[in-house]
């Protein structure tokens, strides 16, 4: 379910998708390998589903540390 843009939570979805991609991005991840590696901690996203989660920003907090793991990340600025 997507969240209203007037919602008070869609800032802070669209700042974890930005981060999120940025991320990605960075590290030259790709939404299949970043579903392989998902894969190897037993979650079962396919890639189409994961551009899709990641597009709307509608994923939770588990979610998105699961993500920084397996690419990763140890800090994450929130600085805009």
């Amino acid at each position: 379910m997507m969240m209203a843009a007037n919602s008070p939570t869609a800032p802070y979805e669209e700042q974890a998708k930005n981060i999120l991609k940025g991320e990605l991005k960075r590290r030259g991840i790709t939404y299949a390998a970043l579903a392989e590696r998902l894969k190897e901690k037993g979650a079962h996203e396919s890639e189409r589903n994961l551009a899709n989660k990641i597009s709307r920003g509608s994923f939770t907090a588990a979610f998105f540390m699961m993500c920084m793991d397996v690419i990763g990340v140890r800090q994450v600025s929130l600085e805009a």
